[in-house]
């Protein structure tokens, strides 16, 4: 009961925090037309129609031709599923708004100037013989993930580009590197200091 109020609470924070930042500039915008529907516009730009009615903060269907809509840029599902993959091996035990800020900062480092730009090359880097993630060098990535872990995944899509701008995640009661605890948090879930 006390683990289902805190999960209740961490998903009513996060809400709270991405409701009150405005729409990022990584979501395309698009000019709603006369027979457009939410479900029409996520077929034609590709992305789900969750992730459509997350990014304009909706739930139902209603739309207004001439309505200004935001369109999350999309993922592949071979992408979703590597990164469901990543969140589960690292966020697991975590609340869900941990695993949302864990993907999060695989789709930050895509756009960051200093990380491979794509999904693949970002969780897959190797610097000096080490994997930029833990779950890659000991192989937990390939353990699979749940419907919680895609959940995130697409939520932290929907959101892309907005929040805090991390870039680094880890456990200060683990963490064996001087460096990391060096950067600037920017929020702290469950057991990660997240950064940049």
């Amino acid at each position: 009961m006390r683990s289902k109020f805190k999960n209740v609470l961490s998903v009513v924070f996060i809400t709270f925090i991405i409701l009150a930042i405005p729409h990022g500039a990584d979501a395309a915008s698009y000019k709603a037309q006369k027979g457009d529907s939410f479900w029409l516009i996520a077929n034609k730009f590709n992305v789900t129609l969750a992730n459509l009615q997350i990014a304009n903060n909706r739930t139902g269907y209603l739309l207004y031709a001439g309505e200004i809509i935001n369109v999350p840029n999309s993922v592949s599902d071979e992408n979703k599923k590597l990164m469901a993959k990543l969140v589960h091996a690292e966020a697991k035990g975590e609340p869900y708004a941990g695993k949302v800020a864990v993907a999060t900062v695989v789709l930050n480092r895509v756009d960051h100037k200093d990380f491979p730009n794509s999904i693949r090359g970002v969780i897959y880097e190797n610097v000096k013989g080490h994997y930029a993630f833990s779950p890659v060098e000991n192989g937990a990535i390939n353990e699979g993930y749940h419907a919680e872990d895609m959940q995130a995944v697409n939520e932290a899509i929907a959101y892309k580009g907005q929040g805090s701008q991390s870039l680094y995640f880890y456990n200060p009661k683990t963490a064996q590197s001087d460096w990391i605890s060096s950067r600037e948090t920017t929020v702290t879930i469950g057991n990660h200091r997240f950064a940049k």
